[in-house]
């Protein structure tokens, strides 16, 4: 069997919990090539699983000529290198936010299309099982339409969860662009779209850093949204939960409520107004101090072997990112933003 020649791009903490070690247990895939600005961390990688080390990755794009890559970069850079893989002829998934601008979004749908290649997102949360059989539930109609909801993604921040601690390109803005809204609100405006099959329309938003120190992006975020059918709700993002990390999404609807993530032992709960109440222990949601298998990485290259395009595609990515950067917007002006 011919296997896929995949090279990871940016050989941080989420290469080393999600890509990499995922790519690692399909037996279709061979990994290539690592690539780092710190080239230490890269050949860590290389001693473990084989291949190549780079310090650039235009350098590993010539001379490897990979079929797919990972971009786990910074921020600012996922849409240039992106585009530079693209241009080789390679498969690629880029970690979210998938670009810092909708131009940069762009210009990386068009370059996938214009090579003929796959272009993925990371947004892992549409994978994860809860969040699997709450759309299923949604989907069956018991409960009706979603009326209200809130979603929530908060932790303690990246200086827990970055290989390079408090001194990560996290807190930077020129390699970061965005913070917490960045790390964080983007997975929730994508869960939220995907679960209610449906487009946000207007946000507005608060968007600040209140307690990380020495940092120039968003450490918290608070944004009210409301959804082309009307569903109106909160979504809320902040590297400030220092006890209790909460990754939880609440949907009221016409017939009850579904609770997803509120409970440590049955992650889907519905409750109907008759009374009924069914509780699903399906899998947990990833946390910081929980990884658990993605299957962002196993969907990225089955997708490749049998020719299927991405669901999670780069231009499911620019909506999603398109609600983050209106709530920057929001912020700004002080106005309601509409898409």
């Amino acid at each position: 069997m011919t296997k896929l020649k995949v090279a990871v791009i940016g050989c941080g903490s989420i290469a080393r919990v999600r890509h990499i070690f995922e790519y690692s247990l399909l037996p279709q895939v061979e990994l290539v090539a690592f690539c780092d600005l710190n080239e230490e961390r890269a050949q860590k990688f290389a001693d473990q699983y084989g291949g190549k080390v780079y310090t650039d990755y235009r350098t590993l794009l010539e001379e490897v000529k990979p079929d797919a890559v990972s971009v786990c970069t910074p921020n600012a850079i996922h849409a240039e290198v992106t585009i530079a893989a693209a241009k080789v002829g390679a498969h690629v998934l880029v970690e979210k936010p998938m670009a810092a601008t909708t131009a940069e979004a762009d210009a990386m749908i068009q370059a996938a299309e214009a090579a003929g290649v796959h272009l993925m997102v990371g947004h892992n949360q549409r994978l994860m099982p809860p969040h699997v059989k709450a759309k299923e539930i949604l989907e069956s109609g018991k409960l009706g339409k979603v009326l209200t909801f809130r979603t929530s993604f908060g932790h303690p921040g990246p200086e827990r969860w970055s290989v390079d601690g408090r001194e990560s390109w996290f807190f930077r803005k020129p390699e970061a662009v965005m913070g917490a809204m960045g790390d964080l609100g983007v997975h929730k405006s994508d869960l939220i779209r995907w679960l209610l099959a449906d487009e946000v329309s207007e946000v507005a938003a608060f968007v600040d850093t209140r307690h990380k120190e020495g940092t120039d992006v968003d450490d918290n975020a608070t944004c009210i949204l409301r959804m082309k059918s009307g569903a109106i709700g909160t979504l809320v993002a902040s590297w400030t939960y220092y006890k209790g990390e909460d990754n939880s999404t609440v949907l009221w609807c016409e017939n009850g409520v579904m609770k997803i993530g509120t409970d440590p032992q049955d992650q889907v709960i519905v409750e109907l107004r008759d009374g009924t109440i069914e509780k699903y222990n399906v899998g947990g949601i990833s946390t910081n101090e929980q990884q658990l298998t993605s299957g962002v990485i196993r969907e990225f290259v089955e997708g490749i072997l049998s020719g299927t395009p991405p669901r999670i595609s780069g231009e499911e990515g620019k909506r999603s990112l398109n609600v983050i950067l209106a709530a920057f917007e929001s912020q700004d002006t002080g106005k309601i933003v509409s898409l």
